[in-house]
């Protein structure tokens, strides 16, 4: 929540970037670099999960009292190992076949978010929950996220990574019990990270330009593109590689 929390501020201080939002109001989506780079994050976040999860225990070898040695350290690391798939999981199942109910197609961006979304919903409770408790808590954790994201484009909020949504939303969704932690955490943030952004856009040192952001960073800020595109539509690009442009011979009038 508090990565959740820090993301509202700064999308909400520094607005939509140009372009997220038409000017009638519609919501334009705006395409990333590479598919491919995003699903590779997601599994090595979702791998790193392992080590934030279960790596939590300080020992391993660690029986707890009157259990015969039977139940120890080792057993919750299991479980929270259990815990932590099956929600990520359920999630990313749940918002796979969620978006495709909602938008007609299939979309990996959004089953990757939706993964990490349930993966940050069981991170508080990975340890003590049953494995079924899991699974519910990544199912919940799906609408959560898929609810923000509609919540956040009715209200003409952009944030780029969905960190409000997915950090804060996922990791918000809760019992009762947890109600004063998200209000402590929601309150701390705020106090924290809100005048940090206020500040930092007030110095105009938060955001590029706006001819910078619509050129692109890679071509202003790093002497170049990072990627190439070959547009589908130009008559003079087949296969990925340019054709050759032939101009058309000069002709002169020539006698009967």
């Amino acid at each position: 929540m508090v990565g959740g929390i820090a993301g509202l501020w700064g999308a909400l201080i520094e607005g939509p970037r140009i372009g997220r939002f038409g000017g009638s109001g519609r919501s334009v989506a705006l395409r990333g670099h590479s598919a491919s780079l995003v699903v590779l994050g997601t599994f090595l976040l979702w791998f790193g999960w392992y080590g934030f999860n279960p790596g939590s225990f300080a020992k391993i070898l660690a029986p707890y009292p009157d259990s015969d040695a039977y139940y120890g350290q080792w057993s919750a690391i299991g479980r929270t190992a259990v815990t932590t798939t099956l929600s990520g999981c359920t999630a990313a199942l749940t918002t796979l076949f969620g978006k495709r109910v909602m938008s007609g197609h299939w979309n990996v961006t959004d089953v990757c978010n939706g993964l990490l979304g349930g993966l940050a919903a069981i991170t508080a409770s990975c340890s003590v929950v049953e494995p079924w408790a899991a699974v519910i808590c990544g199912f919940v954790a799906s609408l959560v996220l898929m609810g923000c994201n509609k919540l956040a484009e009715k209200l003409k909020y952009d944030d780029p990574l969905e960190a409000a949504q997915l950090h804060g939303g996922c990791g918000m969704w809760l019992l009762a019990a947890h109600l004063i932690q998200v209000v402590v955490i929601v309150g701390w943030v705020s106090a924290t990270m809100g005048p940090l952004f206020f500040i930092l856009h007030k110095l105009k040192l938060l955001r590029i330009s706006a001819e910078d952001e619509l050129a692109g960073m890679d071509l202003t800020r790093h002497g170049g593109f990072a990627y190439a595109y070959h547009d589908q539509d130009d008559p003079d690009q087949k296969g990925g590689f340019p054709l050759s442009r032939v101009e058309p011979a000069a002709t002169t009038p020539q006698s009967v």
